[in-house]
């Protein structure tokens, strides 16, 4: 694989990336970066996990502090549009230190935390905005930024953008930009009309594709356990969740999140939840305590809706339960690629019900996962559990917090905490991790394979 500095990647660039251990270009990287890099529009096609975030990190980076030009205050010159809250904290996260390497500040916008930090942020002047679509839109239409000035503008996990409702606001927002400013969009598909979104907002695009051959994965096995009754799947759950490793559970709807969490810290398994329910700072204390070490009062269980079926990335999840198996098969590939990521094994284990046999079985089908339905015995139960941790009577340090918090984090990520009162809005219709600032009337959709490497 080509280092970062023989395809152009700035030394001070490449450097940030070389101190956190990552030298050698993916294919996405690889493919892209002589391109974007030289200022040409580029629609790259590659699931999550392929790199995708570094590959427009970079030259957004680079090319901003190339140009010359001055931020002015509420002019960013740099936009990255994200589809959930998570993975626009995400993204400027991995952009943050590149940015604060050449002198550029990020912030983030999104709904569900208060309005004035972002306003504060915006106005004091910030290089690059990433920001999920509806928040932006309120803000724009408030006169607190314009996006007159934005040289670079990305578009990430497009065709998540599309199952959730958000191309119009997309639409809307890009056609804000300047027309002969630099676009990059990366999709997994080019259906749902990103084809159309393309062909309008790019400008004779350089098109690269990733095979997923090119995309390294860890081994993951896949396994089907036939409970025999709620009260036999409830022990089941429980005995999954008791292992050393971390482990993902997922429910179908918030109120089995929150009510399995409560009962497995109860029986001395500390938990925490991840749902649409949840503020912000609820969401970033538990995602946080999931990603602590438990000797720290970190939780080894993360129980979730499909909000963290995409978007969320955690190291070393070693285990994935679908304790209500999805509704259909992309959200089951999405659910399940939380673990072996990064080259590592990990297991995927479904748990089903006799009567939901017929229909979890054409999800794997769906899913073109051949994996044969299994009773439970106690050697399949100690062969997937391996060591047992310790229980845990009193566990504070992850209790679930289900209020509204007072104080409201700034979200000038590099830069200048700010408070101010709340403007929380309530979660739209159709989900998880969805608020009405950020989706409008939003729906739920397809979801793609996601094994990222954390890049």
């Amino acid at each position: 694989m080509p280092s970062f500095l023989s395809l152009g990647v700035p030394a001070v660039l490449a450097d940030v990336l070389a101190a956190d251990g990552k030298t050698d270009a993916f294919a996405i990287q690889r493919d892209t970066l002589p391109d974007s890099l030289a200022g040409r529009d580029v629609l790259g096609r590659g699931r999550t996990g392929s790199g995708k975030t570094i590959a427009f990190a970079l030259p957004l980076v680079a090319r901003l502090a190339a140009s010359g030009h001055r931020t002015r205050a509420a002019r960013p010159r740099g936009l990255v549009l994200a589809p959930t809250r998570e993975l626009a904290s995400q993204i400027a996260g991995a952009v943050a230190p590149l940015a604060a390497a050449v002198g550029l500040r990020v912030t983030t916008v999104f709904g569900g935390v208060s309005q004035r930090p972002q306003e504060q942020a915006l106005r004091a002047g910030v290089d690059i905005v990433v920001a999920c679509p509806g928040r932006l839109e309120d803000l724009m239409k408030q006169g607190v930024v314009s996006l007159d000035a934005v040289e670079i503008a990305v578009l990430d996990e497009a065709d998540h953008m599309a199952d959730l409702g958000f191309l119009p606001g997309v639409t809307r927002i890009l056609t804000a930009t300047p027309k002969n400013g630099q676009r990059l969009l990366f999709s997994a598909t080019l259906d749902h009309g990103i084809d159309t979104l393309a062909r309008r907002f790019l400008h004779d695009p350089v098109r690269h594709e990733v095979d997923e051959a090119s995309v390294p994965v860890g081994e993951m096995t896949h396994r089907v356990l036939v409970a025999a009754d709620s009260d036999a799947k409830k022990r089941l759950v429980e005995d999954l969740a008791s292992g050393l490793g971390r482990r993902i559970l997922f429910t179908r709807t918030k109120h089995h999140a929150k009510k399995l969490a409560k009962q497995l810290t109860s029986a001395g398994i500390p938990a925490v939840d991840l749902h649409g329910n949840l503020s912000q700072n609820a969401r970033e204390r538990n995602l946080a305590a999931f990603s602590a070490d438990p000797a720290d009062g970190g939780a080894r269980v993360l129980v979730a809706t499909d909000v963290a079926a995409r978007g969320v990335h955690v190291d070393h999840v070693e285990l994935v339960v679908h304790v209500d198996p999805p509704v259909e098969h992309k959200a089951y590939l999405h659910r399940s690629g939380r673990t072996a990521r990064a080259g590592e094994a990990g297991t995927v284990v479904t748990v089903t019900l006799p009567e939901q046999r017929r229909d979890v079985k054409d999800i794997l089908r769906r899913a073109r996962v051949s994996v044969p339905l299994e009773d439970v015995t106690p050697a399949i139960i100690d062969e997937l559990v391996g060591e047992r941790a310790a229980k845990v009577k009193h566990v504070p340090a992850v209790q679930q917090p289900q209020g509204r918090p007072k104080a409201k984090p700034a979200q000038t990520v590099g830069g200048r905490p700010a408070g101010g009162r709340s403007h929380r809005r309530r979660s739209g219709r159709g989900g998880d991790g969805v608020q009405r600032g950020d989706a409008g009337r939003a729906r739920t959709g397809s979801r793609r394979v996601s094994r990222p490497q954390g890049r």
